[in-house]
This record gives structure tokens, sequence and C-alpha cells, in this order.
């Protein structure tokens, strides 16, 4: 797997080159801002992207903005987001840009490495990987069409965001996959999401309410 990486903070950034080298991992670029990113990624065309959101010069979301021009350019490009903070706007457009290939992980909220590793090959394989807090705020924020589900559903839909299956679903839950399957029927049906295949309707059930 091919990695590009946008992270400010040296020791951080030089830390996941080390981890992701040792894993067996090419680390094309590592870069300390946002600015060579469409150049770092039109070279290396990487299997990822992991970006920091807030980078020099105002430390704002600059690395979050970048991430959604890497994907304008690159439709498809899978993007991690590794940051101390949620960004809601910016977040919102990068998940809208596309259901596949996006994850948002908090910093100080990763407490293993294989946590870690297990979400970057999620997102490189075209799936999501969300933490709780994140999926939380964003679910907040547009709360207008995620009205129609009960609390149970909603906690189901969180876990889905989280990108585990059905069987993780019941266990974390302690209830049968049966009972999760018709949970998941249901948060489609309130969520309109009657088209598609499954896989595709579990991702736009968690973007429904960015707007995707």
């Amino acid at each position: 797997m091919r990695v590009v990486i946008v992270e400010d903070n040296t020791i951080l950034a030089e830390g996941l080159k080390l981890l992701l080298e040792t894993g067996g991992h090419e680390v094309a670029a590592v870069l300390g801002d946002a600015r060579g990113l469409l150049d770092a990624v039109d070279e290396h065309s990487p299997d990822v992207l992991i970006a920091d959101v807030r980078l020099p010069p105002d430390f704002r979301e600059e690395g979050l903005r970048a991430a959604i021009d890497a994907r304008h350019a690159r439709p498809g490009l899978p993007v991690l987001v590794f940051s101390q903070y949620v960004e809601e706007v910016y977040a919102s457009e990068l998940f809208a840009d596309g259901a596949r290939g996006v994850g948002y992980l908090l910093k100080d909220r990763v407490a293993r490495v294989e946590e870690f590793l297990d979400a970057l090959a999620r997102v490189a394989a075209g799936g999501t990987a969300m933490d709780p807090e994140v999926v939380g705020q964003l679910l907040t924020r547009r709360e207008r069409p995620l009205a129609r589900l009960t609390p149970r559903e909603r906690e189901v839909l969180a876990l889905m965001a989280e990108g585990l299956d059905n069987t993780a679903i019941a266990d974390r839950m302690v209830v049968t996959e049966g009972a999760v399957h018709k949970h998941i029927g249901r948060i489609f049906t309130k969520l309109d999401l009657a088209d598609g295949d499954t896989g595709h309707r579990r991702v736009r059930a968690v973007l429904a309410y960015l707007g995707a």
C-alpha cells in the first residue's frame, strides 16, 4: 500500500512513517503543510492519503480542504483524516463527495496501533472508518433526517459508521444478528434508501444526514 501523509507535527509524521514502513507499506511522501499535496498525489498515485485537519500557515482546516481538493482531482482517492479536531462543515463536504474510501479518526482516541492500521486498510479498500465521537457530532449537525430513528436504530447507525459488520454490531450491542438485520432494514426504510445493494445502502445511510 502506497501512502502520502500530510501532518505538521514532525514527531507524529515520522512515527506514522516508521509504523507503516515497518508493516511493509510504502510512504511515498510526508508533507508538513498542504501546499504540495496535489503535486504529491499526482506524482505518487497513493492508495490512501492520511491528512491532519489543521496545518500551517493558519492552523484552521487547511488539511481537510486540501484532502477534498485531492479527491476532486483524483476521484475516489481514499482519505483518512487523522486529527484532534472535528471540523464539521468540511468533513460533511468530504463525505458527501463520495461515499467510499473515507475515514475520520481522532488522535487522542486511537488506543491501539492495530486499530489505526485496520481503519487505514478499510479506507484504502474503499470502506469507511469513523470515530464514534465524530459520528455523534455530525449526526447532531444533521439531525432532521434522523429524527425518524429510534435511539436503538441510531446506535446501530453509529456502529455502522464505525465500519462494523452485522456480527460485530451484534457483539457490541449484545443482541442477535437477526435483530441487527431488522434494525438496519428499518433504518433503510426510514431514510428512504430502498435502492442499491446492501453495502452501498449501508454507506448511504451513514452519509444521508450529510447530504450525500
